[in-house]
């Protein structure tokens, strides 16, 4: 399997699992670094931060799977 492909591959698994954490995880628990913490503490789910994880993962199964492909012969 190509370099590029299966770096794709683990950045989607990554993002998975980041769509999970942000889908379970309240604002205010979510550490400071992470978009969507909200210090104030109210329990507010990013279900939108999830599901553009959910997304950009998806793009990047799509991109190593077509990377993964051999090439046509000329």
């Amino acid at each position: 399997m190509k370099p590029l492909a299966v770096v794709a591959i683990v950045l989607g698994v990554i993002c998975l699992a980041l769509a999970v954490f942000y889908w379970v995880t309240p604002a205010a628990s979510l550490p400071g670094f992470m978009p969507g913490h909200d210090a104030a503490g109210t329990a507010i789910y990013h279900h939108k931060h999830a599901y553009a994880a959910i997304v950009v993962a998806l793009a990047l199964f799509a991109f190593g799977w077509f990377q993964s492909k051999p090439k046509a012969a000329a």
